[in-house]
């Protein structure tokens, strides 16, 4: 693990507004760790007691449904953190943080920041605007999910994963969800989420090989998703 003020989760966070004192007291408080994929990083309910800074590999956030399914609400990358608003709320976590790769992650403790907090005016604006963001991203996919078709927020996040996550040398998605996670983010059963697949695939729109999907016409993918 890199020393706090060279990590890349300072570039992209509200941690940019650390100085080189504050830094030098999170790299000494802060504990790190190597998550596995499909392992927790924390379950819904749990108290967090601090934040997560995702240095490295991609986990959902989900939410589990009183029907056992598993409603994926939003994708964290290299850069963002977890736990913010659980831990400013005081409340347990409302969501899951399940490795979707492998990752690196640090944990820097509620009392520490917090401290960053009461002292650096910036910082606690950065992370009230994180939140707001999270809010609007929220509002957002509630906006999707209420007047958008399937077949529509299908395209969208297919899209979605390509333009966030990139592609592998050979031209596939990144991240390549379970048939059962991608139906979890378009809000869907399993069944119709691997119909639709199918069907973008026939008419040329995706290329499915195996568990990878490549996006092949991308100007008719957009054209449904909008």
């Amino acid at each position: 693990m890199s020393k706090c003020e060279q990590c890349i989760v300072r570039e992209f966070s509200s941690l940019k507004a650390l100085n080189k004192e504050e830094l030098l007291k999170m790299a000494n408080c802060k504990s790190s760790y190597t998550i596995k994929k499909g392992e927790p990083i924390f379950e819904e309910g749990e108290s967090v007691n601090g934040i997560y800074c995702v240095k490295d590999g991609v986990c959902k956030l989900s939410k589990l449904s009183a029907n056992g399914k598993d409603q994926i609400v939003k994708l964290v990358k290299p850069g963002e953190l977890l736990g913010q608003r659980s831990m400013i709320s005081d409340e347990p976590a409302n969501l899951s943080a399940v490795a979707l790769e492998d990752m690196e992650v640090c944990f820097i403790p509620k009392s520490d920041v917090l401290g960053f907090f009461n002292n650096n005016n910036q910082f606690s604006m950065n992370v009230m605007k994180t939140i707001c963001g999270d809010l609007k991203e929220a509002d957002d996919h509630m906006v999707s999910m209420a007047q958008k078709t399937v077949k529509e927020r299908l395209a969208e996040t297919l899209l979605y994963l390509e333009d966030t996550f990139g592609k592998n040398e050979d031209g596939s998605l990144h991240i390549q969800l379970s048939r059962e996670e991608l139906a979890g983010m378009i809000g869907t059963a399993t069944e119709s989420c691997i119909r639709l697949l199918s069907e973008f695939n026939k008419i040329g729109l995706i290329d499915i090989k195996g568990k990878k999907i490549s996006i092949i016409d991308k100007m008719k993918l957009k054209r449904i998703a909008e």
